[in-house]
């Protein structure tokens, strides 16, 4: 089967700086998997790149960045494959719009609904649909300036939803987050796993990678340090090496954390 994202070789540049240095990575339609490294790393980077922010560096070497094996992809058509959530959005779209207004505006790719908007009685269903699915429908009127940042975070994911697309990709899904909103956020990214969407996930944090995602690539220094089986990955010589510091890694009811 053709993979959902397929890299090869690629680099990228931001500031004089290089960013990604020669990534290879392949993530299968239908896996879960996460991204897992220090800031500076190349995380945001690499959803950048996803999201079609950033390109690759011309390289006289062989390289390419495919998704679903195409190299050109309309923007509007590819919000059907990937749904990206960034922390750039979080601050684009928490301003005076309700939480169903953002959540709608993903059929448009803008923040809130304009007149020349033509909203049809099938978005807003679906809106609807997915708000209840993310258990937000008591936010459809609620101002995004008065909510939380947790619930500011499930917004945008609905946003992503509303074109039901076959993967979620999810830049630190719980920064700012207190206890219980990021606990209510992990759980929603639980059920949405066993609804079958793609989770891809790039984080700092052990805790977020949810049961579910078995994969594990360590980044750093914008290169593949490791990749493979969460339980393989995520051991404490592995983890010292990737953060430079030392850390003992404790699982526990399916999640690891470091002590």
């Amino acid at each position: 089967m053709t993979p959902l994202l397929e890299l090869l070789n690629v680099t990228v540049r931001r500031d004089e700086r290089t960013a990604l240095d020669g990534v290879t990575l392949s993530i299968a339609q239908g896996e879960h998997a996460a991204i897992l490294g220090p800031n500076g790393s190349g995380k945001s980077t690499l959803i950048k790149l996803i999201s079609r922010d950033l390109y690759p560096m011309l390289k006289p070497e062989p390289w390419s960045f495919r998704i679903q094996g195409r190299e050109k992809w309309r923007l509007f058509d590819l919000r059907h494959i990937l749904g990206v959530v960034s922390n750039d959005w979080m601050q684009m779209c928490t301003r005076d719009y309700s939480g169903y207004e953002i959540a709608l505006s993903g059929f448009f790719g803008s923040v809130g609904i304009w007149p020349n908007h033509q909203v049809t009685a099938a978005m807003e269903q679906k809106t609807r649909d997915v708000m209840e699915l993310l258990e937000i429908s008591h936010l459809a009127d609620r101002n995004t300036d008065e909510i939380s940042s947790g619930e500011a975070r499930r917004i945008l994911i609905a946003r992503a939803l509303v074109h039901d697309p076959q993967a979620l990709v999810l830049d630190e899904p719980t920064t700012s987050l207190d206890l219980r909103a990021t606990h209510e956020l992990r759980e929603i990214l639980r059920k949405l796993a066993r609804r079958g969407i793609s989770i891809l996930m790039v984080t700092h944090h052990l805790p977020d990678i949810i049961p579910e995602i078995d994969r594990v690539v360590l980044i750093k220094e914008g290169r593949i340090h490791a990749d493979g089986r969460k339980c393989e990955v995520l051991t404490s010589a592995a983890l010292t090496n990737l953060f430079g510091i030392p850390v003992e890694v404790l699982e526990r009811a399916a999640y690891y954390h470091v002590l």
